[in-house]
């Protein structure tokens, strides 16, 4: 009989749900994009409840679409944007404040005492990560500081905080009616509270940042059959067990079948986001990489990576839409970039939530550079496209460096793969074969192997391996000649963005 697994992939824009079948082909999906709320410059915000509501309708839509009864479905996965950051009342379910989003930057002050007092160091030994407004933690301390009443009833352990696993979770186990309170290790080595070492909290980080422990979640590996407990299928009266967790990086690392050490793949979504599979033991990184879990399957030893994290690829794409209107959709973009051979020496970086690795500059800023009256926009775009390939090369650098392992091609995936003129770049910007698999949306599949590995869906790793199968690969056309002179450009544009605002602004 055909089993089926559905995976959620709760994203930064919207939230998709996919129903997989045991070979790993997608039988059905469903998306719907929740509101980016701004409430000043630098704040991003989401509302917990309205993900909440779009994750249920996303999975009644799906199986509605594939013919199948929830019956059908064997468990239900889930991946999720990471280090965004919810507080919620166990009581009640109510949110004491909006979701503060990974790309927010109103904690840049209480970043800056922690560097000022000289703990970067000692916050890199103990959680893999650097100091930066990226991670949960002083998220956390900022909604402790300032939203009345809340540090009170985390103290009387009535405020629980989580990040979007974790309320997905509570919400599909019962929410109020006992829903498990559980945080996967993945999401969890991203708050800057747990010890990377131990992979449990680390109460020093806990009285750094004073927060109160009883409001954490427990820590739970990736997949199990037993620790995210059981769901009711939306639009059914079916219960279907939650066999897995993870964050979305992490999920895509796995459903690219990068199981073994020095496999890697780069994902293109609002940011991009670069891991390598280290294995059993972290890799400290010298060249402003972090440090991270890369997964763990229940009874097995936890699988680390190096990552590197750029904060602003496809919402580039987005900015030239919604902004400054220089392009009618996202998919219009190859065909403008397209249509001339080069930026006619533009450079755009997109430096908006600051710069992410390897510079983590929280003060840098978007900068374009290079204009003329020749410019035109096609060439502001292709150097849209050509800045995420940048990015992608600095942060691949950098784990070479690392990790001491020259790539030898890249594995790929997310939204932006689709543009075949982008990957073609890609290509040509680092040098190497960059290769495309057949089912793109791998966050999810990632999610739902985790699921369907903890039910028996799949009996092993080599199951997964047989699923993944290439699309398309990209080689580069590039001479090295053009590709260095280019990319030493490239740096010079990044240092005028750099630090161009001032910690007093």
């Amino acid at each position: 009989m055909v089993e089926y697994v559905a995976a959620v992939d709760q994203g930064t824009t919207g939230t998709r749900c996919i129903l997989f079948d045991s070979q790993g082909h997608s039988i059905s999906q469903a998306y719907a994009e929740h509101q980016q709320i701004l409430p000043r410059p630098g704040w991003v915000e989401h509302n917990p409840i309205e993900i909440w509501h779009r994750t249920q309708e996303v999975m009644s839509t799906a199986l509605d679409s594939s013919g199948l009864s929830a019956k059908n479905i064997r468990a239900i996965g889930i991946a999720n944007q990471r280090e965004t950051t919810v507080v919620w009342d166990r009581s009640t379910g109510k949110p004491y404040y909006n979701a503060i989003v990974w790309q927010c930057m109103r904690t840049q002050n209480i970043c800056s005492k922690l560097i000022a007092d000289g703990l970067e160091d000692f916050i890199r030994e103990r959680t893999g990560l650097v100091i930066a407004t990226y991670f949960s933690g002083t998220k956390l301390k900022w909604l402790l500081d300032n939203v009345p009443d809340l540090r009170e009833a985390a103290e009387r352990g009535d405020a629980l905080f989580g990040t979007v696993d974790s309320w997905l979770v509570w919400n599909m186990t019962g929410g109020t009616d006992g829903g498990l309170h559980v945080t996967d290790i993945t999401n969890a080595s991203r708050t800057m509270l747990m010890n990377l070492k131990t992979c449990a909290w680390d109460q020093d980080m806990l009285d750094l940042l004073d927060i109160p422990a009883q409001m954490l979640p427990q820590i739970v590996p990736n997949s199990s059959n037993t620790a995210f407990g059981t769901a009711v299928f939306p639009g059914s009266q079916t219960i279907i067990p939650i066999g897995s967790a993870i964050g979305d990086q992490h999920g895509a690392l796995f459903g690219q079948t990068c199981f073994a050490p020095g496999e890697a793949k780069n994902t293109y979504g609002t940011g991009s986001f670069l891991l390598m599979n280290t294995g059993d033991k972290p890799v400290p990184s010298e060249h402003g990489l972090l440090s991270t879990v890369g997964y763990a399957l229940e009874g097995q030893p936890v699988k680390y990576a190096l990552e590197g994290s750029i904060a602003i690829t496809g919402a580039a794409i987005q900015w030239l839409r919604d902004n400054l209107g220089l392009i009618q959709s996202a998919a219009e973009s190859e065909a403008v970039a397209s249509s001339v051979p080069d930026t006619g020496g533009v450079y755009f970086v997109p430096a908006f939530s600051g710069l992410y690795a390897p510079y983590w500059d929280m003060y840098a800023r978007g900068t374009i550079v290079g204009m003329t009256r020749y410019t035109n926009r096609a060439h502001i775009v292709r150097a849209t496209l050509e800045a995420i390939c940048y990015q992608t090369r600095e942060v691949l650098q950098a784990m070479e460096n690392d990790s001491h392992i020259a790539l030898k091609r890249l594995q790929v995936d997310g939204g932006a793969v689709v543009n075949n003129f982008l990957m073609q770049l890609q290509s040509d910007i680092l040098g190497v074969s960059v290769v495309r698999p057949r089912v793109g949306e791998t966050t999810a599949l990632g999610a739902a192997y985790m699921a369907g590995l903890a039910t028996g869906v799949w009996s092993g790793l080599d199951d997964l391996r047989t699923n993944w199968q290439v699309d398309r690969e990209f080689s580069p056309e590039w001479d090295a000649a053009r590709r260095e002179a280019q990319f030493r450009d490239w740096r010079r544009a990044v240092g005028r963005a750099m630090r161009w605002v001032t910690p007093e602004e």
